[in-house]
């Protein structure tokens, strides 16, 4: 985002992005090609050095299973605005969900089945679901 200073919300941003990415299993280099970007760019990101834009952000969130509003959890709102005042409410005035961080599996299953449905072929596909039930049926017992 050309021209537009960083600040410490885009470190916050990307620390979390940093932090979900190594929760998922993903490499650096996994997640640019996915989204047609450099590993240093996500570098950058993840840094907090440029401003990931809301597209990346939300495909993000797809991608590793959590809400967008994950990424800012924690993030100070005073003085958020443009004017340097009080943001006020946003679109979100409710409750927001509660993001169970503590349990690293929450989401994998629909992590993994979007990734194997966007990065694999129909054969594969079958394989790979074969085989998770043959775990399941193992787990269960």
């Amino acid at each position: 985002m050309a021209g537009q200073k960083t600040d410490a919300r885009d470190v916050h941003v990307g620390q979390r992005i940093a932090e979900q990415r190594k929760r998922a299993s993903l490499t650096q280099k996994r997640v640019a090609q996915s989204f047609g970007m450099s590993a240093a760019q996500l570098q950058k990101y993840e840094k907090g050095t440029n401003r990931i834009s809301a597209i990346h952000l939300d495909t993000f969130s797809r991608l590793t299973g959590v809400p967008i509003a994950y990424f800012f959890d924690g993030l100070e709102h005073e003085g958020a605005g443009p004017s340097g005042g009080d943001a006020g409410p946003g679109f979100a005035e409710g409750p927001q969900e509660v993001y169970a961080a503590d349990n690293p599996w929450l989401g994998l299953t629909d992590v993994v089945v979007q990734h194997v449905s966007a990065h694999f072929p129909e054969p594969e596909r079958r394989r790979f679901a074969a085989i998770l039930q043959a775990i399941g049926r193992q787990l269960d017992g």
